[in-house]
């Protein structure tokens, strides 16, 4: 009899034990679904390098060829965009120029293709469009500059600053 008393007591004593987490003694159960989702925005990134000429002679007769410079852009898998290149800061009349320390100017155009027959611009028609990006690698797109031969200038560095955007 006592070893009844005292099995009871133990089973009772697990029971509460069990019961505390709630599991034990569940007399049933429901399910309810949990909605995730997110949105996705198309979103892309843009870094240079710079378009460099080797030199410029103007008593050459021949054009400076830039020898680098491009654009990379990095987006979201099948974000659609166009590339742009402004005139540069020291535009005149749309004429892209470089600057020398003082108020000498050397013209230049930038192009997309090596030929440099398509001028690269910032306006519908010049813009560089892009397939879709087919993912988020970064995928770069070449600068190609040219000097025009025969301009009269003083010797000098010359310098420009072009801004790059990716519309997307």
């Amino acid at each position: 009899m006592k070893m009844t008393k005292l099995f009871l007591f133990l089973a009772s004593i697990s029971a509460l034990v069990i019961s505390s987490d709630g599991s034990a003694l569940a007399a049933g159960s429901a399910t309810g679904s949990l909605g995730v989702s997110v949105t996705v925005n198309n979103n892309c990134t843009i870094s240079t390098l710079p378009v460099t000429f080797g030199g410029y002679d103007p008593l050459s007769g021949t054009a400076a060829d830039s020898t680098g410079g491009s654009v990379t852009i990095t987006c979201t898998k099948g974000a659609t965009t166009t590339i742009g290149l402004d005139n540069g800061a020291n535009a005149s009349s749309g004429q892209r120029r470089m600057k020398d320390g003082t108020t000498d100017y050397l013209n230049y155009f930038l192009f997309s293709d090596t030929g440099r027959t398509t001028a690269w611009g910032n306006a519908a028609g010049s813009w560089v469009v892009p397939p879709a990006a087919p993912d988020k690698t970064a995928r770069p797109y070449s600068v190609y500059g040219r000097i025009t031969a025969g301009q009269d200038v003083p010797a000098g560095t010359y310098n420009d600053t072009v801004i790059a955007t990716v519309n997307f």
